[in-house]
Parts: structure tokens; C-alpha cells; sequence
């Protein structure tokens, strides 16, 4: 998902690795993202919401129009009154395209101040239209020149967003954003950008193996990773720790999130030809490309599995030892949504591994039930 600055930017280093983070292989005692990525890491908060009451075939067009901005002013006024009605009608509308496209992660802010949930829905509608841009419909028809060039214009909108000069209303709701929780940083939404051209082909970052853990965590950072990172300024942090200190924790949660996501979609990903577990796995347990492709479940997969498996469940300790770092209304819902995210491993062992014919899910109810023991591991500590 980039463009004329691809090149330059494909050079560039990715962000340092937390030193709790700096193992090649886990313990064999570890995708999926945000808070709820890194959060995802918050992505993460994805929980799970009731489904919206909306005739659900025309909601959804009409919601997807506004994501890629059809409908939308060219220009948000600016003058005092009016300015403040279209404000809260782009942060109205963002909520309602969380909503309708991740209803998980649209419960997950429910935890959070007004201020917070809208904060966190703007930054939500801008992953979700930069989305758009490289994976859509339209994309596939327009070709890779055309999404270069949409990129390129893309990242100077965003760019426009960071001095508060947005493009159209739902650039207003990330900028107002920006202005509340100054600490925001643009680099993660630039990397983001990098992170889905590794899954678009015919683009020069484009990936549909990975040699080893690093180059794949290098993917799961830009995808998932880099959600924590937008969205740990607006959480917060607790009086005893500072934003540096929670950024660990926050991106091992993003890391985890996209592990969790690659294992429960192995089978849908080799159906489209993409094998995200990285050879250097697949061959110390004897797994081949082609036994992936064909479905083959056997016990070497299996163990496979549990390998990858446990790399996810390291990362969910590191992140779990983060959650006491943030303001103290976040906790509630970051825990909750590495709980959920977490159980999808649990559900991937009762499927006895087989994610080739049977999807790993948590139930709304079992959604639900994990609320009591995140209340329980957040409520007392300090502020």
C-alpha cells in the first residue's frame, strides 16, 4: 500500500526491538495484532459487539462509500459552529464504520472515555481506508501504477492531517485527534502503509513467503505493530510509567495479535497462495509448502503448531506485563481484548490444530465471560 517515497522509505531501518522483544526463537514453551493490534495492540480491543440493526447490504454500501470518502465534503469548514457540528458528525461517522466493519474492536472502545473512543475510531477509519486503497475491488481494476499514484497522494493527505489542514471530515476526526493527544507520532501510519504493500502483489515490497521469524516479524510490526503505536498515546499511561516505558508491552500485544491471526487463517491464506509461517519453522519440523496447500494434517504439522503457538502465548505474557503501565480506564479493555485474542489459540488446540477445515473463534458468550477475570486482574492497581 506506497509510493514515489517507497523507495527511499524501503531503506529505512525498522524501529529498534524493545529489548524484551530481541529472541529469534522463543522458548518452545508465540499474529493478530493492536491493542487490538498492539493494542490491536487495542486493534485491538476488537471485541465483539451486538450486530448493528441495520439493513446490513445497504449499510454496508453506504458506510464503504464514506471509507473511501465518495460522499464526503472535499473541504471541512472552518468557522466556530459550523466547524464544531461537522466535527462531531465525522466522529459520528467514523464510529459507525468501526461498527459496521469491526464490531470486536468497536466493543473494545466501549471501555473508553468519549474523547478516547473517538480518538481511537478516527484512527480506526484511517487504517481501514488505507486498506482500501491496496486491497479492494477498485484497487485490483485500477492496477499497481494507479495505487502507487493514490498512495502517493495518501501519504500527503496524511501528512496534511498532522498540521491540522484535513482533506475531507473523516481526515477531520484523525486531526482533531492529533490535536488532543499531541504525542501522536506519524511514523506508524507511514509504516502501516509499507506493511500492506508486503501483501499486494506486483508492488516491489509484495511477500507471500517469509524465510525466517524476523523477516515475518517485520511484517507483523508494520500491520499490527504499528496499531499499538497509534493508539498507546490516546490510552494513556498511569502516573508511574511514561509513554516510552509502555511501548514494549503495546507492540509485543500488536505481535501477538497478527500471530494469532496468521495460525487461525492459515487454510484461507494458502488458498489465495500466501504462506505466512516462515520456512525456517516449516522445515525444522518437516512441513512442506505443498502439504500446506493441500491441507494435510499430520503430526508434524502439529507440532509445528504448538511451536507457533507458544511464540504467540510469549508475546501475550510480555504484553499482559504492560497492561499495568496504562491509564487506569484502559486497562479494562486492552485486557479484555488480549484475553479474547488469546483464547482464539485455545480454540486452535481444541480444533486439534486443524486450521485447514474448521475456524478458531470465541463465542460472543465466551467474549463475554472473560470480562470478569479482566475486571479482576486490572481492578486495585495504582493509577
Amino acid at each position: 500500500m506506497d509510493p514515489a517515497t517507497a523507495s527511499s522509505r524501503e531503506q529505512a531501518e525498522e524501529p529498534a526491538r524493545p529489548q524484551t522483544m530481541q529472541r529469534r526463537a522463543p522458548p518452545r514453551t508465540w499474529r493478530g495484532s493492536i491493542i487490538a493490534a498492539a493494542l490491536c495492540a487495542a486493534s485491538a480491543s476488537a471485541l465483539v459487539a451486538p450486530t448493528p440493526r441495520v439493513p446490513a447490504t445497504r449499510a454496508r454500501r453506504r458506510i464503504a462509500a464514506s471509507v473511501v470518502g465518495d460522499d464526503l465534503p472535499s473541504r471541512p469548514s472552518v468557522d466556530g459552529k459550523s466547524y464544531g457540528a461537522e466535527l462531531a458528525n465525522a466522529y459520528k461517522r467514523c464510529g459507525e464504520i468501526t461498527k459496521i466493519f469491526s464490531k470486536t474492536f468497536y466493543f473494545g472502545t466501549t471501555f473508553f472515555s468519549q474523547e478516547k473512543k473517538q480518538a481511537v475510531w478516527a484512527i480506526y477509519v484511517w487504517c481501514r481506508r488505507t486498506d482500501d486503497i491496496v486491497d479492494s475491488p477498485l484497487a485490483a481494476m485500477l492496477g499497481p501504477e494507479r495505487m502507487e499514484e493514490d498512495l502517493r497522494l495518501w501519504k500527503e493527505r496524511l501528512d496534511r492531517i498532522w498540521v491540522q489542514e484535513p482533506t475531507d471530515a473523516l481526515d477531520m476526526a484523525l486531526s482533531d485527534a492529533k490535536k488532543n493527544y499531541p504525542s501522536m507520532d506519524i511514523e506508524p501510519y507511514n509504516d502501516m502503509i509499507d506493511g500492506m504493500l508486503m501483501d499486494t502483489p506486483g508492488h516491489q515490497l509484495f511477500q507471500d513467503r517469509y524465510e525466517t521469524w524476523d523477516e515475518l516479524y517485520t511484517y507483523c510490526y508494520r500491520v499490527a505493530g504499528t496499531v499499538g503505536l497509534m493508539v498507546l498515546p490516546v490510552l494513556g499511561t498511569s502516573t508511574t510509567h511514561t509513554l516510552e516505558e509502555a511501548i514494549p508491552p503495546g507492540l509485543s500485544l500488536g505481535i501477538a495479535f497478527q500471530i494469532t491471526n496468521i495460525l487461525r487463517d492459515v487454510g484461507e491464506d494458502a488458498l489465495r497462495g500466501r504462506i505466512y509461517l516462515p520456512r525456517e519453522d516449516m522445515a525444522k519440523f518437516g512441513v512442506t509448502e505443498e502439504q500446506i496447500i493441500k491441507g494435510v494434517l499430520d503430526e508434524n504439522y502439529k507440532d509445528l503448531m504448538k511451536f507457533e503457538i507458544q511464540r504467540a502465548r510469549d508475546y501475550y505474557v510480555e504484553a499482559e506485563a504492560g497492561i499495568p503501565m496504562l491509564a487506569p480506564e484502559a486497562r479494562v479493555g486492552v485486557a479484555m481484548a488480549l484475553r479474547v485474542y488469546r483464547g482464539i489459540l485455545d480454540k486452535l488446540e481444541e480444533n486439534d490444530y486443524d486450521n485447514f477445515r474448521k475456524r478458531a473463534y470465541v463465542s460472543k458468550l465466551e467474549k463475554f465471560l472473560y470480562l470478569p477475570d479482566a475486571w479482576k486482574a486490572t481492578s486495585g492497581l495504582p493509577p
